[in-house]
């Protein structure tokens, strides 16, 4: 079983000489609705119970300039819905790629399939076996490409095992895949390996590219000033806390400004954001007169 993107995806980001646009958060612009659940589950269900808010959304962020979108599966992955007694975890994801290809129409955006952590992202300790953590990523991140995902952002890692995982059974099935990274303050993942270690281990397994996402600014500037930037790398910051401390809000553009000098092949939001941040993302790209 292989599979193959028609295309370097960040060798485009080159090519239009500015990084490619991520769309930004789902789950939060859900739960803001009502239209989560506080189990496992959280977005998973919207899927099938709200399927025209979830188009709507996706169709904000591309008229708001993403070139990517991503589906509403960071909570369809096996082991999250089989908590709460759910079997046919494809059945939702199946739904969710539908509708972000709904809302594609003929958009000339790429669809990326979530995969999140196999339990809670900001959990340490986890319950699931090895052999449940190898089935959960696998099978999950196979449905997805079967169903027609350009390629998977495995996002908000952060436990070395699963990361080992996913990059091994992406590379050795020919699957293109982006790896995004969460981190603590001290820039550890959650079960203790140096990010920069954990930056090497994947790289020998050729990621499309390798991303830092729902941390602060504070802790992305950090790594940023210590790692070397060599590869295909983006970010996705966590907005809530930056809006919740000043109280006011800030136009996520004027984060991502200074960081253009470092060449990132793509830039998103995560969890706080809203199509007005990638709007004035789109704005700031344009307005340097690189396209």
């Amino acid at each position: 079983m292989t599979f193959l993107l028609d295309f370097n995806l960040f060798e485009h980001s080159k090519r239009i000489k500015r990084p490619l646009i991520l769309d930004g958060a789902m789950g939060s612009l859900l739960e803001q609705q009502g239209l989560t659940t506080l189990d496992s589950s959280w977005s998973a269900k919207a899927n099938l119970n709200y399927p025209e808010k979830i188009i709507n959304i996706h169709k904000s962020y591309i008229e708001a300039g993403a070139d990517i979108i991503t589906t509403n599966t960071f909570r369809t992955n096996p082991l999250a819905l089989q908590q709460v007694g759910i079997y046919n975890y494809k059945t939702f994801v199946k739904k969710a790629i539908e509708l972000a290809f709904q809302a594609k129409a003929n958009h000339p955006v790429l669809i990326a399939g979530s995969n999140a952590p196999a339990e809670d992202c900001y959990q340490k300790n986890r319950t699931a076996t090895k052999k449940e953590l190898e089935l959960n990523h696998c099978n999950h991140i196979v449905t997805l490409i079967e169903n027609r995902c350009h390629f998977i952002l495995n996002e908000t890692q952060s436990h070395f095992d699963e990361i080992k995982i996913i990059c091994e059974f992406c590379y050795n099935e020919k699957i293109p895949y982006v790896i995004s990274l969460y981190f603590d303050n001290n820039l550890k993942i959650l079960s203790g390996e140096n990010i920069e270690d954990v930056i090497k281990f994947i790289l020998q397994f050729e990621p499309l590219a390798v991303g830092f996402n729902c941390i602060e600014n504070s802790i992305l500037e950090k790594i940023l000033i210590r790692i070397n930037l060599s590869y295909n790398w983006g970010f996705y910051l966590n907005l809530f806390s930056l809006r919740f401390r000043d109280l006011v809000e800030i136009e996520y553009s004027n984060i991502v400004k200074n960081k253009l000098v470092l060449n990132p092949s793509f830039i998103g939001a995560c969890c706080g954001s809203n199509p007005e941040d990638i709007k004035s993302i789109k704005e700031l790209l344009d307005g340097r007169n690189i396209l």
